[in-house]
């Protein structure tokens, strides 16, 4: 009998065993999302940033309380409890950090030319618009949520005022997540000025003999390319899977098939942005120092930074990392239609045609969208957010980043922060609406 129940006992403990090792196995792919994203969040705002507070940027997950981060020369390893599905983020200098290995790059080009942002005389009535942004009628708890970290406000191409949180200074580079697709139009109209890059390339990818090989490169800016995609930012979804499991990141997007033919269904996908890097990469014949070439170099941004993946392709459609003034300098650009002084970046009426509004049979999005910018004009002539001037575009990102460019005013208006709470995102309306009537 004793005999009996030690073998029914050493079944029931390896099938437990195989049971435990089974769910891992099964869920290692959700769980390598949470810790890919600790080790390249930690990574990056410790040695990009400068910061020492990662667990800071750490949006609401239930496995946030079981991630471990370690780090060592140049490292950062995520984990579940320091033993599974471990993660390793790499940093490196001019480039910031990548999961799944160090991918080679080149030594950052130097900067050459001067922002087309400076110093104005400060504008103090702005102060209490700028302290609403900061949530100064909010309790502390609230404020904290709240999670405002700078505003910059630029009139005519001058700093008129800024103000950045406790933690933070004008040297702290900040991350843009999706306002890196407006700056990725801005790199397209780069390309197109200097006859390297047409709007209407077809014939992207050679692996595309199908109905994919319709795509244009505008399609890709404007979100209507019709491959499938989710962006539900939850755990093993194509964007966290994108984002924080493969290494080729274009690479995976371009293996998605089509879900609607091309230019009919406007669907919003970071995918389409990163592949679009990816592509430009290859029909340029240039690498991870691209951006820094055509726009960060010659508008004299040090700071700015697009993240790459281990095969070295800028993730322009998230991994954007510069300082709140370089952030302000590119909406300055994008306001004076790519000249900056005597000289012309982009091609002439380049901000009209990127952005007017969209046009496909289906859509997803409430508010218009261009080709990288969100549009406050409707189609029928109103106002999408009536506290905004009607040609005001904007260059918004996951978590709270908001830039409005409003040409009739001279204006760019800038907010950054950690504002994982999308209800408490409502104030960026407010303080441009206050800004304008303010300074107009």
């Amino acid at each position: 009998m004793v005999r009996v129940v030690r073998r029914v006992l050493l079944v029931l403990v390896l099938l437990l065993v195989v049971a435990l090792v089974g769910g891992y196995l099964y869920a290692r792919p959700l769980l390598l999302t949470g810790t890919g994203y600790a080790a390249h969040n930690a990574c990056a705002v410790e040695l990009l940033a400068g910061r020492d507070d990662p667990q800071d940027d750490l949006p609401p997950n239930p496995l946030v309380p079981f991630l471990r981060t370690s780090s060592s020369k140049g490292k950062v390893t995520g984990s579940l409890l320091g033993l599974l599905a471990k993660q390793t983020a790499h940093f490196t200098s001019g480039y910031g950090c990548t999961l799944g290995g160090t991918p080679r790059v080149p030594e950052v080009p130097v900067v050459t030319g001067a922002s087309p942002v400076t110093d104005g005389p400060p504008a103090p009535e702005l102060d209490t618009a700028i302290d609403r942004a900061f949530g100064s009628d909010l309790s502390a708890g609230d404020r904290a949520a709240l999670g405002t970290r700078a505003v910059v406000v630029v009139k005519d191409g001058r700093v008129v005022a800024e103000r950045y949180a406790d933690g933070f200074s004008a040297d702290t580079r900040q991350l843009g997540w999706s306002m890196t697709k407006s700056v990725t139009n801005l790199l397209v109209g780069r390309l197109v000025a200097e006859g390297r890059v047409s709007v209407d390339d077809d014939d992207l990818r050679k692996e595309w003999t199908d109905g994919r090989s319709r795509i244009t490169v505008d399609e890709l800016m404007r979100m209507t390319s019709g491959l499938a995609w989710d962006e539900t930012y939850a755990l093993g979804t194509p964007i966290t899977r994108m984002l924080y499991v493969e290494n080729d990141m274009g690479g995976y997007v371009a293996s998605q098939p089509l879900a609607h033919p091309p230019g009919e269904h406007l669907q919003y996908s970071s995918g389409s942005t990163t592949l679009l890097c990816d592509i430009l990469l290859d029909r340029t014949g240039s690498d991870a120092s691209l951006l820094h070439q055509q726009l960060f170099g010659p508008l004299g941004l040090s700071s700015f930074v697009v993240e790459p993946d281990a095969s070295g392709t800028p993730v322009c459609s998230s991994y954007g990392w510069a300082t709140p003034r370089d952030w302000a300098a590119i909406g300055q650009l994008a306001l004076d239609d790519g000249k900056v002084g005597p000289r012309r970046l982009l091609p002439a009426g380049w901000m009209r045609q990127a952005t007017t509004a969209t046009r496909a049979e289906e859509t997803e999005e409430d508010q218009p969208y261009g080709a990288g910018w969100w549009l406050n004009r409707k189609a029928d002539g109103t106002a999408y957010d009536d506290r905004m001037p009607l040609d005001t575009f904007e260059a918004l990102g996951h978590d709270g980043q908001s830039m409005a460019v409003i040409p009739s005013e001279g204006l760019v208006v800038l907010r950054m922060g950690f504002t994982p709470d999308p209800d408490l995102d409502d104030r960026f309306g407010a303080l441009v609406r206050d800004v304008v009537s303010t300074l107009g």
